[in-house]
């Protein structure tokens, strides 16, 4: 049950750092029409996003790990903002309304502002 438990606090911490960043960065939007929209638009969201980062951010770092020491890490910064407009994309697709509008304002800074909020959250709930 704890896996569970785990998993349920990372997708609702992840959810609401999706619903922060929307209020907060611009170019980041969420179009719903309720409360209840909003919530199920944000944890697909969040659902899609820890989908893309587990099967892709491992193959990435593997294929680009010259990169990763060449530039001390600091592509990790426009690899986060690649995968969050991949989950833009996603979502998009699948008919939800959650939007990224640009690369560097938007994905990079709001990828960079998801990372930040759950680490927090995660830190504070004691996903363990």
């Amino acid at each position: 049950m704890g896996f569970l438990k785990g998993l349920l606090i990372r997708l609702a911490t992840t959810a609401l750092a999706f619903w922060l960043a929307t209020l907060l960065i611009p170019g980041i939007t969420l179009e719903s029409g309720s409360a209840v929209e909003t919530v199920t638009t944000l944890v697909l969201v969040a659902a899609i996003f820890g989908v893309v980062n587990a099967v892709l951010q491992p193959i990435i770092k593997t294929v680009g790990c010259g990169f990763y020491l060449l530039t001390l890490g600091l592509i990790a910064l426009v690899v986060n903002g690649l995968l969050f407009l991949l989950t833009s994309w996603i979502a998009d697709q699948a008919g939800l309304g959650f939007s990224v509008d640009g690369f560097w304002p938007a994905a990079v800074l709001g990828a960079l502002f998801v990372s930040i909020v759950t680490w927090i959250l995660g830190a504070v709930l004691d996903r363990d």
